[in-house]
């Protein structure tokens, strides 16, 4: 095999961005698996350069120059530069691979753009990617692995690429870390819904902590696993085995029903500063919030007493919903989640619209046999830009209208002071206090309020909204080209529009039935 220069750009943004909240965590963001790629291309001899872009770079000047294959990382809300990243590198004699979320969600359309889309990756992939390396067009080739890997490489492999990336974070430094892939719950919009889990090696997970004691003298770690802790001890117990008791600050994202009184009390003696417990519905979802059968009032109770709970152990909680479930109705969701704010005040509430993100889950299948999805450009698909599924129970003024008044209400004066209150310690303090005053509070509040106008003054907006026509609102357009920049150019014909119902018609073989009988069902 010939020694190919290999490029590797994780896209962490979309775009430029100066936002507070972006300066402070985007670097922090960086994913995993383009690092586990920079390494097993190492391995087989290529030479790499790897950019993390976090939307403060010059990515005109930083992008790998003169490379042979260049391997884009990407969510759905950065495809549009993906796709022109790559019309311009294959401009430049380049074969272009794209891999992450976006390449498993919209593996019909990203074929159009690159040369190799990958689902799951493994190193047997990557490696017959390098053997391979040839353009394959006018579609992509896609490969994807049985599942999830079952070894990534350790901190210490992809250290040379941790470090380079936590340079750009000025203040807070996490490292990524997994302990396990795939998810045992099936909440059915989820992309992980239909992942099974699976334990990572602990004794990886040992060493790494131990070699970022080498590193830091006192290491933040960011667990990126779906749900931490579904093997509780096993991870408690590699992790009291490997590093002194509070010598690592952790973050994690798990769920209620895992998180009692004794694993908490576990967990904050081993360093846990901050959790992210999923809370998704009032209505549904029981099992994931430990609630049962618990519903509307009774739920909000139950779980506001869990949630301070944790706030006894853990100093920062950010609890996470989802607006615009078909269980919802009326204005009910809505103001029961202010009630929960007022129970719980220490916890940051993060809101994400219903996104049906292409075939990510089988959930999106009855989304597309009913017609509801909407072609939003991908820009705008990161779970608050857009909800690009037509809500069951509400009308796009009236949905509009209930986000903008929990949006006012979670981020008041009132709210943030008595957020800052319930906060016992100074740095999620102002971490709630930025991200409050920045793109993820009053920002999202200025931007609904926008959509909410155009709604009933833009001609555009209803009619693109109800799905009456296919032309993308201008609106829309002009943000895609403000923050493209310079690559708005490269951006490749027909890249700004896709077709939302590409996974259904791409199970048509599989099926005894037609498009045209499923949805008049």
């Amino acid at each position: 095999m010939r020694k190919l220069r290999v490029g590797i750009v994780d896209l962490v943004h979309q775009g430029p961005t100066r936002a507070m909240w972006a300066r402070v965590m985007n670097a922090n963001f960086a994913s995993i698996m383009p690092q586990a790629v920079a390494v097993w291309c190492q391995e087989e001899g290529h030479e790499v350069t790897y950019l993390c872009y976090t939307g403060f770079e010059n990515l005109v000047e930083e992008l790998p120059a003169n490379v042979d294959l260049v391997f884009i990382g990407a969510f759905t809300e950065s495809a549009q530069l993906a796709y022109a990243l790559s019309s311009q590198f294959r401009a430049r004699g380049a074969v272009t691979v794209i891999g992450g979320p976006h390449a498993r969600c919209y593996p019909q359309d990203a074929q159009k753009y690159f040369d190799y889309v990958l689902g799951f990756v493994d190193k047997s992939i990557i490696t017959d990617v390098l053997a391979d390396c040839a353009p394959n067009r006018p579609l992509g080739v896609c490969r994807s692995a049985a599942g999830q890997p079952i070894v990534l490489p350790g901190v210490r492999e992809r250290w040379p690429f941790i470090e380079a990336t936590l340079k750009k974070a000025p203040f807070i430094k996490i490292v990524p870390m997994l302990a396990s892939l795939g998810c045992p719950y099936k909440c059915s919009f989820c992309i992980d819904s239909t992942v099974a889990y699976q334990p990572l090696p602990m004794e990886a997970l040992r060493l790494d902590l131990a070699f970022l004691l080498t590193k830091f003298k006192r290491p933040r770690v960011g667990f990126y696993d779906p749900n931490f802790g579904v093997r509780f001890d096993d991870c408690m117990n590699a992790i009291e085995e490997s590093v002194p008791k509070g010598s690592v600050d952790f973050i994690a994202e798990s769920s209620l029903s895992l998180l009692s009184e004794p694993h908490l009390i576990r967990m904050h003696r081993n360093g846990f500063k901050a959790l992210l417990p999923g809370i998704e519905s009032w209505f549904a979802m029981g099992e994931k919030s430990h609630t049962g059968r618990l519903q509307g009032m009774d739920k909000v109770r139950e779980v506001s007493d869990h949630i301070n709970m944790l706030l006894r152990y853990i100093p920062y909680v950010q609890t996470n919903f989802v607006l615009g479930l078909d269980t919802d109705e009326g204005e009910e969701p809505f103001e029961l989640t202010k009630r929960f704010i007022d129970l719980s005040p220490g916890a940051f509430p993060g809101y994400s619209l219903l996104s049906a993100f292409g075939q990510a889950a089988p959930l999106n299948l009855e989304y597309q046999e009913a017609g509801r999805v909407i072609a939003f450009p991908f820009h705008f698909l990161n779970n608050h830009g857009a909800i690009n599924i037509e809500p069951k129970n509400y009308s796009w003024p009236g949905f509009y209208d209930h986000i903008i008044s929990l949006t006012r209400y979670s981020f008041s004066p009132r709210a943030m002071y008595r957020r800052a209150r319930a906060t016992r310690t100074t740095i999620p303090k102002w971490l709630n206090v930025i991200r409050a005053l920045s793109s993820e509070g009053h920002g999202r509040l200025d931007y609904y309020t926008e959509i909410r106008r155009r709604l009933d003054d833009d001609p555009q907006f209803r009619p693109f909204f109800e799905r009456q026509t296919s032309m993308i609102p201008q609106f829309y357009v002009d943000r895609v080209r403000k923050d493209l920049g310079l690559f708005w150019d490269w951006l490749p014909a027909g890249g700004l529009q896709h077709n939302p119902n590409a996974y259904l018609e791409s199970t048509i073989g599989e099926r005894s039935d037609t498009v045209e009988e499923r949805l008049a069902v």
